[in-house]
């Protein structure tokens, strides 16, 4: 059967960043036609979910953000070219929005000059938004620190389609249970689940989810505020899984919980892309400006192996005397970390391993938060409104 160029370009563009397909469309009448048919957005976002992210927003921290409203947005180093964001979205994001999650072109925001305040979902480079039916738990809150939510578009079950989920803390001090609530897109309701999400005696670091195994993943404080008689005296990693409703606590490597109470910070990520068969956990310490990395080589034994430590300041910085203020690993290897004023990424795969770049300056203040993007058409739904920008 005869294969017609519609087709070829059809296929051929479905591999391309959003920000490319949309310089097509304004020279080319045939491509923009086919461009927006839901199928080929569907297919597109598909296709670059198993391909690296070019981008990423940075911002102040959730609280901060109500006031200085200030979203950056910043490319990998020879990314530039590949992907991009409207500046008047941008403009639009910073003066009204806190972005929470982001995940294969979608972000997951809530207002910030509305009371009560409101969830949406928006695709920054096709400017639309969907404002999704807030719980009203969450409506209520403004200091943010009993509910928790995040956006995950990998693990649903259609390819156009996402869920939201939404923790919910159920006890008035030290939290250990979280009542479950997940929204998928498709459906557009919100469902409890029967379970609550139990995370032990510590606090949870919930701006760092990692969607894994059939489960979502939190590494909780490195706080000193345990008798070491406590079983929570050491820091954790506590995951969830969906189906089975189970909290089950993961035990850290022996190295990386010495000293966990002095000047320590860690995070978990996730190693290789999402898609693919050797993806894992990768967990990142920073202890008095020095980087010790592992990845999760086998989930059931809970085994570690070590891939990295390093000072920071040996990396080969042009700051002198650098002090780190925030890292990430974007695409399953690549750290990206900041200073008071500047982000740098370091390479962690074989080809890559320690090659740092500068990426550039940023006005964050001390505690940004990082959040890749893809550059994806996916849909934020049927009824999904033009951003006002």
């Amino acid at each position: 059967m005869a294969v017609s160029q519609e087709d070829i370009a059809y296929e051929i563009f479905s591999w391309l960043p959003a920000k490319i397909i949309c310089k097509f469309k304004l020279t080319c009448t045939s491509f923009s036609k086919f461009s927006e048919e839901s199928s080929f957005k569907t297919k597109q976002s598909c296709n670059l979910l198993g391909m690296s992210d070019a981008c990423f927003f940075l911002q102040h921290d959730q609280i901060s953000q109500r006031y200085l409203k200030r979203i950056e947005f910043h490319h990998l180093p020879k990314e530039q070219q590949l992907s991009g964001v409207p500046n008047n979205v941008l403009t639009f994001l910073s003066n009204s929005a806190c972005i929470l999650a982001s995940s294969n072109g979608l972000l997951l925001c809530h207002t910030i000059n509305e009371d009560p305040i409101e969830l949406f979902i928006c695709n920054p480079i096709t400017k639309s938004r969907f404002f999704i039916p807030s719980p009203e738990s969450f409506r209520k809150i403004h200091n943010f620190s009993t509910v928790n939510v995040m956006l995950d578009c990998s693990n649903s079950s259609s390819s156009d389609d996402y869920f939201i989920l939404l923790l919910e803390n159920t006890e008035e001090w030290s939290p250990t249970s979280y009542a479950c609530n997940i929204y998928h897109g498709k459906q557009g309701v919100w469902k409890s689940l029967e379970n609550n999400f139990l995370s032990g005696g510590r606090n949870m670091k919930f701006d760092m989810p990692v969607f894994y195994n059939g489960a979502v993943h939190f590494i909780s404080d490195c706080s000193d505020y345990f008798m070491r008689s406590s079983p929570f005296y050491k820091p954790y990693i506590v995951s969830y899984h969906f189906e089975k409703g189970t909290s089950t606590i993961l035990k850290l490597p022996r190295e990386a919980i010495k000293g966990f109470h002095i000047e320590c910070d860690m995070g978990i990520f996730n190693w290789g892309k999402v898609t693919s068969f050797n993806s894992s956990i990768c967990l990142v310490k920073l202890r008095k400006s020095v980087f010790s990395i592992w990845i999760l080589k086998d989930y059931k034994s809970r085994s570690w192996k070590k891939i990295l430590k390093v000072r920071a300041n040996a990396l080969g910085l042009e700051e002198k005397d650098a002090h780190v203020t925030r890292f990430t690993v974007m695409n399953g290897n690549i750290l990206i970390f900041s200073t008071e004023h500047k982000i740098y990424s370091c390479g962690l795969d074989e080809e890559t391993f320690m090659m740092v770049e500068e990426i550039g300056s940023h006005n964050c203040g001390s505690n940004p938060h990082f959040l890749s993007y893809s550059n994806t058409l996916r849909s934020c739904g049927t009824n999904a409104q033009t951003m006002p920008c």
